[in-house]
Formats: C-alpha cells, sequence, structure tokens
C-alpha cells in the first residue's frame, strides 16, 4: 500500500509540475504572440488577413505606417524590413508594394526592392531613345483600368563618392508616350535608385572581369482613381475594399535590349508573414482566434496540431485525470486587444491539457514498470526473511519484552541472557552487541548509584556541621535590629533545602517558595547597599523611590541578586561598578544588572544557567560548582519569572523579569 501511495503521490507531483510549466508554455506562447503582432510585422499581418482564395500576382498591402519617406535609402529599407512586407525573388532580387494606412497621404502605392546588375546605365537627358539605359516597366491593374509607365534610370551628377556608389533619379514616362518627341515626365511619379558599390560576386572570363551588383530602387505611383475620390465630400473608403484584386508588375530591363533582369511576374516569391504562421507558435490542442473588433469580424482560427493518441495509454490517461491538482480544472484562456491606426483586434488564446495527461501518462508507464517489480521485490524479500530471519528475531523480541517488564525489578537485567543466539551471521551479532550493551548499561546503573548515595550522604554531612553552628549564631543574632539576622536566615532555609534531599539539583527543583508581594525598588537598595557585607563592593542602583509591588519571595530573590552580582564581581574588569538598573510596565519589572568586562562567548549564553556548568578549571576544587545561575534560573522560574544573560557593546548584562503585583 504505501508503495502504491508512493507511486501515485509521484504521479500527482509530476501532474502538478507538468502543470505549471504547461502554464508557463501557455503564457510564453501568448507573449511570443502578442510581441509578434505588436511588431510591424504583425502589425502588416492584421492589417491584411489571409484571403479565403489565394489570387495570383502580387498585389499592395496595408502597410503600419502612413507613408514611406521613399526619397531616404537608410529610411526606406528600414521601414521594409520592420514591416516584414519584403518578398524574396530567391537570389534575383526582392520587392515590397504597399499603400499609407492614412487615406490623406495623398493615394500613392509604394514600391521598394532591389535586383542584381552589372553597372548601371545612365539616360542622357535629350536622347529621345530610352533602349539605351537601364530601365523599369511599371503597370497597375484595377477596376478594369491599367497605368503603365516607363522609368528609365538618370545618374544625380552629385551622386558622391565613387566608393559610396551610384545614386540617380527614376523618371516616369507614360508607357505609350516615352519614345515620343518631347515627352513629358509623370509628375506624381517619383523614384529613386542607389547601386552599391562593392560587387556581390566576380567572375573571371578570360581577362575580362564582370561585376554584380545590388541595386535598391523605391517608387511612389500616383493612382488617379484615389486620388480623385479624395476631393468628394464623403470620407473615402480606407482600405480600398479592392486592394487583393490590385495587380503590379514591376520588370526591369537591361540597357539596348529587352532582357529581363527582373520580373515580379516571374520566378516563386517567399510571401511575408501572415497571420496563419502563428499556428507554428501554438502547442498542440491550443487554439487562437483573431476578430476585428468594429466589424466582429473573425480574422483567422487556428489550432496547434494534435498527435493521434495510443489506446494503451487511455487507463491510465482516466487514472492520471482524478489526480487531484490545484486549478487543474480551470480553463486556460486570455484575452487580449491590440490597436492598430485603423482598428483594434481580439487575440483570444485557448490551453488544451491534454499534451499534459499524454505526456504524464509516459512517466506513468515507466513508474507502473517500476511498482510492480518493487511489489514483486518487497514479497520476495519478505517470503526470504520470514524463512531465514523472522523466527529468529521472534525469540529475540520474546526475551526483550520480559525483559522491558522485569527491569525495574530486582536483577532485572541479570536475567536478560542472550548467550544462545550469539553468531557469526548478523542476528549474531546484533544479539552479541545487545549483550554487550546491556553489560555497560547494568554498570554505568551501579556507577550512578554509588555516585548518587555519595552524593546524598555528603550533602547530609554538610547540612549537619553547618546546622549547629547556625544555630548558635542565631542565638547571638537573632534580633530583629541586627543585620546580619537576614544572611543567617537565609543559610539557614538553604541548609533546609539541602539537607535531606538526594541531590543538589533536585532538592532546588522541589524547593517551595513563599511567594508574596515586595517594594522591589526598596529590595535592590537594600541589596546594593549591603553587597559590600560580602565582599562586593562598587554595586551602584540606578532607580527612583517609586514604589512598585511585585511577586516575589524575599530570600530567595535575594539569593537570585547575590548569585548575579557574584558572577558579575568576577568578570568585571578592576575598578569599574556593577549597575542595577529598574525598568517597569503595566504588567512587570525588569532588573538589568551590567558589568564591564569580557562577554560570554554566543554558544554559551543558554548553557551556563545549567547545573554544574563553569568556565573555570578546578571549580570544584574552588568552591565553585557551578550551581550559582542554575539555582537563580530555578528561583526565577517559581517566582513566575524569567533570567537570561547578553551581551552589550561593553560586556554582559544579566536581564531578570518578574510580574507585578496587583
Amino acid at each position: 500500500m504505501a508503495t502504491v501511495a508512493l507511486a501515485l503521490s509521484v504521479l500527482q507531483q509530476e501532474k502538478q509540475l507538468s502543470y505549471k510549466n504547461y502554464q508557463h508554455s501557455f503564457n510564453k506562447t501568448r507573449e511570443q504572440i502578442l510581441s509578434t503582432l505588436r511588431h510591424p510585422a504583425g502589425q502588416l499581418a492584421l492589417l491584411n488577413p489571409p484571403a479565403d482564395k489565394e489570387d495570383e500576382g502580387l498585389h499592395p498591402l496595408l502597410l503600419p505606417f502612413s507613408a514611406l519617406d521613399f526619397d531616404d535609402q537608410n529610411k526606406v529599407q528600414q521601414a521594409v524590413a520592420m514591416s516584414g512586407c519584403l518578398v524574396q525573388y530567391g537570389s534575383s532580387g526582392s520587392l515590397c508594394l504597399g499603400i499609407g494606412n492614412n487615406p490623406w497621404a495623398g493615394g500613392y502605392i509604394y514600391v521598394a526592392g532591389s535586383f542584381n546588375s552589372a553597372d548601371l546605365v545612365a539616360h542622357q537627358r535629350g536622347d529621345e531613345s530610352l533602349v539605351q539605359a537601364h530601365r523599369m516597366q511599371v503597370s497597375v491593374s484595377l477596376r478594369g483600368q491599367t497605368y503603365q509607365w516607363i522609368a528609365p534610370f538618370e545618374k544625380m551628377t552629385d551622386a558622391g563618392k565613387k566608393s559610396a556608389g551610384l545614386r540617380g533619379r527614376l523618371t516616369g514616362f507614360w508607357s505609350g508616350e516615352a519614345d515620343k518627341p518631347n515627352a513629358r515626365p509623370v509628375k506624381e511619379f517619383r523614384g529613386w535608385i542607389w547601386q552599391n558599390a562593392n560587387c556581390n560576386q566576380a567572375e573571371l572570363d578570360d581577362q575580362d572581369r564582370t561585376c554584380s551588383k545590388t541595386s535598391f530602387y523605391s517608387l511612389r505611383l500616383p493612382i488617379a482613381i484615389w486620388q480623385e475620390a479624395l476631393f468628394e465630400k464623403k470620407r473615402p473608403v480606407w482600405p480600398p475594399e479592392d486592394l487583393d484584386q490590385i495587380k503590379v508588375r514591376i520588370v526591369v530591363l537591361a540597357p539596348d535590349s529587352n532582357d529581363t533582369l527582373f520580373d515580379s511576374e516571374k520566378g516563386t516569391p517567399t510571401p511575408p508573414f501572415s497571420l496563419k504562421d502563428l499556428q507554428s507558435q501554438l502547442l498542440p490542442g491550443e487554439t487562437v482566434r483573431i476578430r476585428k473588433l468594429s466589424g466582429a469580424k473573425e480574422l483567422v482560427n487556428l489550432s496547434g496540431q494534435v498527435e493521434q493518441e495510443n489506446d494503451s495509454w487511455n487507463a491510465l490517461t482516466r487514472l492520471i485525470r482524478r489526480l487531484p491538482v490545484d486549478e487543474y480544472d480551470t480553463p486556460l484562456e486570455s484575452r487580449d486587444q491590440i490597436t492598430t491606426a485603423l482598428d483594434s483586434y481580439e487575440i483570444v488564446l485557448k490551453g488544451d491539457l491534454r499534451s499534459v495527461s499524454k505526456s504524464l501518462a509516459v512517466v506513468a508507464t515507466r513508474v507502473s514498470w517500476f511498482v510492480g517489480a518493487m511489489l514483486l521485490a518487497l514479497f520476495l524479500t519478505w517470503l526470504i526473511m520470514e524463512i531465514s530471519i523472522i523466527r529468529k528475531i521472534t525469540v529475540l523480541t520474546k526475551r526483550a519484552a520480559s525483559l522491558s517488564k522485569t527491569v525495574k525489578g530486582t536483577g532485572g537485567l541479570q536475567q536478560f541472557e542472550l548467550g544462545d543466539l550469539r553468531g557469526d551471521d548478523e542476528l549474531g551479532v546484533l544479539a552479541s552487541c545487545l549483550h554487550d550493551l546491556l553489560r555497560r548499561v547494568k554498570e554505568d546503573v551501579e556507577r550512578e548509584g554509588i555516585r548518587a548515595e555519595q552524593e546524598k550522604q555528603m550533602w547530609h554531612a554538610v547540612g549537619h556541621e553547618i546546622m549547629s553552628p547556625l544555630q548558635s549564631l542565631m542565638a547571638l543574632h537573632g534580633t530583629a535590629d541586627d543585620q546580619s539576622s537576614r544572611y543567617i536566615h537565609r543559610m539557614q532555609q538553604a541548609i533546609r533545602v539541602l539537607y535531606g534531599s538526594a541531590s543538589p539539583s533536585e532538592a532546588f527543583q522541589s524547593t517551595e517558595l513563599q511567594v508574596t508581594s515586595i517594594d522591589i525598588a526598596a529590595f535592590l537598595r537594600h541589596v546594593a547597599d549591603n553587597a559590600p557585607c560580602v565582599g562586593i563592593s562598587q554595586v551602584e542602583f540606578n532607580g527612583n523611590a517609586e514604589l512598585i509591588m511585585v511577586r516575589a519571595d524575599d530570600y530567595s530573590l535575594e539569593d537570585v541578586v547575590t548569585h548575579v552580582l557574584r558572577n558579575a564581581d568576577r568578570y568585571r574588569l578592576p575598578g569599574s561598578s556593577i549597575l542595577i538598573d529598574l525598568l517597569s510596565s503595566e504588567t512587570g519589572v525588569t532588573i538589568i544588572i551590567h558589568n564591564t568586562g569580557p562577554h560570554i562567548a554566543v554558544d554559551m549564553l543558554d548553557k551556563i544557567f545549567e547545573y554544574g556548568v563553569s568556565d573555570q578549571q578546578d571549580s570544584g576544587a574552588n568552591g565553585n560548582r557551578g550551581q550559582g545561575l542554575f539555582v537563580a534560573k530555578t528561583y526565577m522560574a517559581k517566582m513566575g519569572g524569567t533570567i537570561s544573560a547578553q551581551n552589550t557593546h561593553d560586556g554582559v548584562s544579566f536581564v531578570l523579569s518578574l510580574q507585578r503585583a496587583h
């Protein structure tokens, strides 16, 4: 039962741990999805949800920017890289088509991309033929209309150093009017092109060396239909509803020929990041749903791939589901909102705990084999022990039981004999060890009895020898006005406590004190004044004359304070004073006895109140048996108080607390 319970406990802990790990993974997936969608590339995917039917050809995307600063190469490259709109055409080039998210930006289509070619050949102004230069053919088809331009490369006179590469304009002409004399460029068509100075790859052909360089370009294509809509009274629909039906084609031609360096309709472009790509971030069984808040339109609903379950795990899975785990039945779901320039979107992510149960089923399978093997091993072990060991142990147990019943009687240890059970095996060794142990116990008991009897006899003799002189002293100094009478009474009380007792510690602990109400301030002042009488000088009491009554035994409390004063006198610096302070509260008083001197070791602060503990060598020979502070602690406890020692910055303080009398 314990083994099965242990296995279930392990599975429960594994389930709890797996659930916490899944919660962490779920939150991590949530953060990754939100971080992706908050990035400009994610904003681009939100603004351009996947269409139901994939159309052939490229169409402009709604950018997360109001417009592109197409005149600045660095800004354009940074914008298209961040938004992720750049579509790669293998090693031949790249292309990004987009419109701004602000309809008042002018109604343009922005084009940015790159292609590889030799050094660009520029079109000279005044030359009516455009064929001799690198040029770009651009066509836009929408709503039954087609806009076509041809844009030759024109080198800028202030292109800069040769090491910086070429820079120039792409001047746009209407395709049908480009070859006509005095053809005028389209004013709203703007374009720039920059070619790197470094070669991508150099190839040697005999003695000629050709160099392929990368050219980056940006275009602004004016769309008349959109620009005309800006002047209507009503707000234009933006983005255009037919945005996914707009066809744009970009073709780059070599000089003096119609050889194509780049064609957007050829090759297999790598599509930009889409909302469907979020599926790769989902764990098995998780679902994410994204909808637009304004129209409650669901953009995408994705699910993580779930592997086929093994039927052999069904029983273990049902067992795992019954194991209690905190918050396991609470469905994991998060709802977040992401705001773009045009709208807000709700992202709902739901978790699936089937993956937790499935992973635990694998662990449970291994644990089940382990538990079965352990149970079989336990059974075989019990069988072997029952046959070879337990029978002998039964005999040993019966004899030990008889010892426990007779050990308190006379000769109980002598009657316990284990000689017949000795041997070379483990049980025989155990019997031998027990026999030797009992022999040592017997010797220790005998020695302890002798020591206790000797100590008892010693204290009887001491009490008897001291009692007679005390009686004589009492006769000589028994009057009330004699100061010696108080100390003689204290000595008599101490002798009565010890006389006839088994040991000093038992005597002090069994003493009954006469607890009454005393004026603690007057008491402490009296003790400080009479301290020189017992050989303790320079004791100062710092207290006022206020009447403070406490519950204590007068003689016993004086013994306590005297023991502490003797201890302080023994360790104080020569010439220093012993200070007694009195603090009072509503329920009790605190007496602080402080001496300047060495500190007490930290590990000895509590041990010094134990009987027989002393830091002096040959303490017994010097009359110090280590019982003064033990007596102080015992008497304080019987009076309902406490005593403790603590190190201060310049010495040691003993703190005594007593209850006030009501």
